[in-house]
């Protein structure tokens, strides 16, 4: 099929829907596996939260990867045929929207939309750590990673950086995302080349030991899990990956800049799904041998540095880059996505001055006036940091932990806002099938489409539950994810807030209308 043939029909399909061509298709199937795969971010996951899952499940936490990959590939399955029916900006809006109605479209869009704007200002605040790391290195600086003035500074350089590369074209979103792919590789698979090369401390035997951690003497955080390590332990070292592998949705949500985006599309979630659980498995295993003899309690007090702290200096600080490099190409590709969620709403005149935001800019063809959205949002969740309790702050029948700053309690619900959204969204799915809806895009999965979008479902219910279950600041999950009641509470106010707002304004009952009849 040549270009002009996949234009018409991309077209076509998009008039169908009831919009017309707006942005530009410029993103090649590489181009769009490179942003999911971006977003994603094997890199940014595990150099960020390697140390809890380790910590929470012993090395044998490594396992729990390809659990979660599998399930996830499921749920990839059940995105790409609606991406492959629905190939519309806003992707999981859209998805809800169609399946069972706008006002559930709406809540989906709401809900992930918001999450989306929490993991710019989440992923951005962790390159600051590694920023600080290789000035105070090259330039002999005295910079605090934990200094309210350095994280506002570094992360706001960022945010600007990824906005400007997001506004000047969809090809640029997609450079960027064409470095985080080469980047994430060579701190993957580099690392563990690396690591092999030195020489491994451990042998395989040592991935499926669990080093005491299910006992609250032996578990370098002092969390009890009561010496149950299937029952308790690892039901909370799964977090760890549970709260890496996403991200591969954003592929739909930039289909209208993608050339012959219903075939395409559901190709790059898989591969992005695919090739990110590979990487991380990799990076995780090289890790893992590479831990030197006597415990695992160093390892967790000094992080990933520790372990790399064998490496001579200069490759240190070539990984150090790369890992730099990752979290911003990370960070750009989150707010693409989130950008085009506020696009799509806003073209649906579904938000406030909707007439605005849904504008695309003649030259480059980009939602510039929602990309400034997608990035004051994270400004403005930027300024958290600030509110940071010496001690615990009981607030009605629950507390607030000491020394966890705001924007953490925001971030956990980045993750939780995702997999509800996601939730919805394969229900939404399997609702729609149960009611007679049968996929007919260019990807479907035939007679494995109900019991794949099951399984999906069932996976997503049990995580979301798992993630969000209040439990004691003193217990695994308590102290190392979700803060007793914190997480759950976050998300039951942004729902709420949504609630409100789609109560009062009733948004719903404007959707659907095309942008060119304005």
């Amino acid at each position: 099929m040549t270009m002009s043939e996949s234009d018409t029909r991309d077209n076509d399909r998009l008039h169908a829907l009831g919009y017309r061509q707006e942005l530009k298709r410029v993103l090649s199937l590489f181009d769009n596996f490179s942003v999911a795969f971006s977003y994603l971010s094997p890199v940014v996951g595990i150099y960020s939260i390697f140390i809890i899952g380790l910590g929470a499940g012993g090395p044998r936490y490594i396992w729990t990867i390809p659990v979660v990959v599998l399930f996830m590939t499921l749920v990839a399955l059940v995105f790409g045929e609606l991406a492959s029916e629905y190939p519309l900006s806003g992707a999981l809006y859209q998805y809800g929207k169609h399946n069972i109605g706008p006002r559930f479209g709406w809540f989906v869009g709401w809900i992930y939309g918001f999450a989306l704007l929490a993991t710019v200002a989440s992923v951005d605040s962790g390159i600051v750590s590694y920023v600080t790391s290789l000035f105070n290195i090259w330039f002999k600086t005295d910079l605090n990673p934990a200094n309210h003035v350095t994280i506002f500074v570094i992360v706001a350089v960022v945010i600007v950086i990824s906005a400007i590369l997001n506004s000047i074209g969809a090809k640029f979103l997609g450079y960027a995302a064409r470095l985080g792919v080469y980047v994430e590789t060579i701190g993957t698979f580099g690392v563990f080349i690396a690591l092999a090369i030195k020489g491994f401390h451990q042998n395989l035997g040592y991935l499926g030991t669990t080093q005491g951690v299910q006992y609250a003497k032996t578990n370098p955080f002092g969390v009890n899990f009561g010496g149950h390590w299937l029952t308790g332990a690892a039901l909370v070292a799964v977090l760890a990956n549970v709260y890496i592998f996403y991200g591969f949705e954003s592929a739909g949500d930039i289909s209208e800049e993608t050339v012959d985006a219903s075939r395409q599309v559901p190709k790059a979630m898989r591969n992005a799904i695919l090739y990110g659980g590979i990487a991380s498995f990799v990076l995780v295993l090289g890790l893992l041998l590479a831990i030197p003899h006597g415990g695992i309690a160093k390892i967790v007090s000094g992080g990933i540095p520790f372990i790399l702290a064998t490496l001579p200096s200069w490759l240190q600080d070539f990984f150090l880059i790369m890992v730099i490099i990752a979290f911003f190409s990370c960070g750009t590709a989150v707010m693409g996505a989130g950008s085009r969620v506020v696009f799509a709403l806003a073209r649906d005149n579904a938000l406030p001055a909707s007439r605005v935001l849904k504008r695309v800019t003649p030259s480059h063809k980009t939602p510039r006036n929602a990309i400034v959205v997608a990035t004051i949002v994270p400004f403005l969740f930027l300024l958290l940091v600030l509110v940071n309790p010496s001690k615990n702050v009981h607030v009605l029948w629950f507390y607030y932990p000491a020394h966890v700053n705001a924007l953490f309690a925001l971030v956990s619900f980045a993750t939780s806002g995702i997999y509800l959204s996601f939730f919805l969204t394969v229900l939404g799915s399997f609702i729609a099938k149960r009611r007679g809806w049968r996929p007919s895009g260019s990807f479907t999965l035939g007679k494995w489409s109900t019991p794949v979008t099951l399984a999906g479902g069932i996976y997503l219910f049990l995580m979301l539950l798992n993630i969000v279950w209040p439990s004691s600041l003193s217990s695994g999950r308590g102290v190392l994810f979700n803060y007793g009641w914190i997480t759950l509470i976050v998300m039951a106010i942004i729902v709420i807030i949504g609630g409100l707002y789609e109560g009062f304004s009733r948004p719903d009952k404007k959707l659907n209308q095309v942008s060119s009849a304005d």
